[in-house]
């Protein structure tokens, strides 16, 4: 089994540039151009937050009309630039995002695993949180199937990543998700959106990990105070391979044109 995971797509109005600059719907086109021709399909797609920009309906009607092209069942989840209600208005035939009143938080049984999709949002901040409610929800969709390997999904990544201008904006109160993951051995991993990076840090006792989006990247800066900048680096996304014998095996795919293939060796060697 193959998920393809997308993240931070911050899709505007037709016509409109993310802040002023970035064409973050011709990125998605291209992203979307690219998962279509891989060789190996994957079986899903989900997409970990910042859907859109602005959160307004236009920019996730659009969005629909993007994403269109994917044949693969898509699963969505918000993030901080998300609005709960345009997004499931946009979005009514997709019926997990209704699971759970309020938040928008869904499990799915896909093949050999069980995703579990977890909304940090706060609404009109940049930062998120998962207080009681979610976090009990939560608790009990993992004990129903605690056997079951299981991915969570989630927006805000629950562990510092060194890059302070993100970090003031994360996840607050990590330590009760934390302690709650680290019941629950078979939890594959945590796939978060937020960061615009590929990162990686044990969580829990397993592996909480970040993707790079379609279009513009955070920029790699560790020192604490930096401020909040983007840059062009190559876009990507990401593959996670199930195998029964390993588990999930992942890989960051990067979207554009480049060389073709070569062998390391001719006939003749």
């Amino acid at each position: 089994m193959i998920i393809c995971r997308i993240s931070d797509l911050h899709i505007e109005a037709p016509g409109v540039l993310a802040y002023r600059l970035v064409d973050t719907a011709a990125c998605l086109r291209r992203c979307v151009a690219h998962i279509l021709a891989l060789r190996q399909q994957p079986d899903l797609v989900v997409v970990t937050g910042d859907l859109t920009d602005s959160g307004r309906a236009e920019a996730y009607a659009h969005l629909r009309e993007l994403l269109s092209p994917l044949s693969m069942p898509v699963y969505l989840l918000p993030g901080n630039h998300d609005e709960r209600g345009a997004l499931r208005a946009a979005f009514r035939d997709h019926a997990y995002l209704r699971q759970m009143n309020g938040f928008i938080q869904y499990a799915i049984d896909a093949g050999p695993l069980r995703l579990i999709a977890l909304d940090t949002v706060i609404p009109g901040a940049s930062g998120g949180e998962l207080d009681a409610a979610r976090l009990s929800w939560l608790e009990t969709r993992l004990a129903e199937a605690s056997e079951r390997p299981t991915v969570i999904l989630m927006h805000h990544a629950p562990f510092p990543t060194g890059i302070g201008s993100m970090d003031r904006i994360g996840l607050a109160g990590r330590a009760p998700l934390e302690a709650i993951v680290r019941r629950y051995p078979r939890i594959e991993r945590i796939l978060c959106g937020h960061l615009h990076r590929p990162i990686q840090a044990r969580f829990g006792g397993t592996i909480a990990s970040t993707s790079p989006g379609p279009a513009h990247q955070v920029v790699l800066d560790l020192d604490p105070g930096a401020p909040l900048r983007f840059t062009l680096e190559p876009p990507g996304f990401q593959l996670h391979w199930w195998h029964d014998e390993v588990g999930l095996v992942s890989h960051t795919a990067f979207i554009g044109q480049f060389d073709e293939p070569y062998p390391y060796h001719d006939a003749d060697a």
